[in-house]
Formats: C-alpha cells, structure tokens, sequence
C-alpha cells in the first residue's frame, strides 16, 4: 500500500527550558496517498530530493532557477517559494505558487488563463515563426 505514516507529537520543555518533541504511543496512522508535498518554511530545501534529482543549487543553498522564474536545472522540475528564494513571508510563498503554477501551465499547454502578477492577465495567441 503507498501512503504516508504519521504519529502524534506532544511538544514539552526539557528541563533545561527547551522544547522537546515526544512521540504520542498508539497514535501511529497511514493515509493512503500516491504523492506527498511537505510545506515546512524555514528549513531549506529537502536535501534528499535535491540530490536524487541533481537539481543545481545556488550559493544559499536554494534551488537554483536562474534560466527563468520558477524552471530547474531539470527540465520539467519547477521551484517555488522558499526552496527557490529562501525563508521569506507565507505571502510570498503563496504568490511564489500561484506563479509557478502559471509558468508550468504556459509551459505545458502553449498558454494560460491562471492570473499573472497584478490579477487576470488576457492570453496573447501564440504565433509561432513561418
């Protein structure tokens, strides 16, 4: 069965004032899931797949998209929020997505009618060269 197990957590000071995470016994649940997307700020991109991919990274660590807004170093990988810009606002990370998902649309359909930056933006006809 594919699916994500997961345990309650009970968040508790150490004596020395530090919070310490303890696991919760009996609560371990499986959900059945194909794919998982893990939106954990402030902790960097996820090594594990960074190098499984060997997505190219930039001097800070973030996923490297310096082609073109939100397109990796591999083709059909896209980045997005703090993975790409690093730790910023959950507004920006929200706007980072909607973007991204805009960029993958006009990438794989030739055009899009998901909003651009400032609200819906009127699709132009794609006219390709003679």
């Amino acid at each position: 069965m594919k699916g994500i197990k997961t345990v309650e957590v009970e968040w508790t000071k150490d004596p020395s004032g530090r919070w310490a995470m303890k696991e919760r016994p009996d609560s371990e649940q499986t959900f059945k899931c194909d794919l998982v997307l893990l939106a954990m700020g402030f902790l960097g991109p996820e090594k594990t797949i960074v190098e499984e991919l060997s997505l190219t990274q930039d001097p800070r660590s973030n996923i490297d998209t310096a082609k073109s807004p939100y397109t990796t170093s591999v083709p059909k990988v896209y980045a997005a929020g703090d993975c790409r810009r690093g730790q910023s606002l959950v507004v920006h990370a929200i706007n980072e997505g909607r973007q991204a998902a805009r960029q993958i649309d006009l990438d794989l359909m030739g055009h899009t009618s998901l909003a651009g930056p400032g609200g819906v933006v009127i699709p132009k006809p794609l006219v390709l060269p003679a």
